[in-house]
């Protein structure tokens, strides 16, 4: 039986992690300290001046309660993404928070969107489907770790809030479904067994019983 993979852990699943959450804080505290609103650094759909939101929107949060929300759901699911996912990890947040702004500048209403909240969603619905696709029993066990842990985030890809940017939510939820589809056969796989053949020649003993007369290993021949 083949010896599957292991999972290792490497710095960048707390460095990364803890830098996104330290610069998110640092631009809030940055904000407060000199009186600056960097709102407009948000996303604003349809509007070509919007597009700089792709890039800084996930950096600006509108208060404490929205940074606190938005930190720790950030921390564990992207040391997650970056321990189980090590390989593929960079493409999936880079790329990924990128298409996450793009389709809210296009879907969304017009307002300012800002917050890290469609990087959480694009990382919820990443690990959830990426895990249940491969069907690897431990990525599939992180899968119901994530619905157990932030699973009545799905309400929020729904208006039910005025001023929460369901879009955002929305767009994250759609962009990491494409991408665990996408690289579904990149990065961690379900393990192959392979099992050892035996092949045997078979005799009859003084007693009329079937012994067996010789042993070949045939797992040379099969996996040639």
């Amino acid at each position: 039986m083949e010896e599957p993979k292991r999972f290792k852990f490497n710095n960048s699943v707390l460095v990364i992690p803890f830098f996104l959450v330290f610069t998110i804080w640092l631009v809030y505290l940055i904000e407060i300290k000199f009186v600056f609103n960097f709102n407009k650094f948000g996303v604003l759909p349809r509007n070509f001046s919007g597009l700089k939101g792709v890039l800084f929107s996930p950096f600006i949060h509108s208060g404490t309660s929205h940074l606190i929300n938005n930190s720790i759901p950030l921390f564990v699911l992207t040391s997650s993404l970056f321990f189980f996912y090590n390989k593929i990890a960079p493409k999936i947040l880079i790329i990924g928070t990128l298409f996450t702004g793009l389709l809210t500048w296009i879907i969304a209403r017009e307002a300012y969107h800002i917050g890290a909240s469609g990087v959480v969603y694009l990382l919820f619905s990443f690990i959830f489907f990426s895990g249940i696709i491969r069907k690897h029993f431990r990525l599939t066990a992180l899968s119901l770790a994530v619905i157990f842990l932030y699973g009545s985030m799905i309400w929020y890809v729904f208006p039910i809030k005025e001023k929460i940017s369901w879009e955002g939510h929305l767009s994250g939820f759609i962009v990491g479904l494409i991408l665990a589809i996408v690289y579904k056969n990149a990065g961690p796989q379900k393990p192959v067994h392979i099992f050892k053949e035996t092949e045997f020649d078979l005799q009859f003993d003084e007693e009329g019983n079937f012994t067996p007369k010789k042993e070949v290993d045939t797992e040379a021949i099969t996996n040639n």
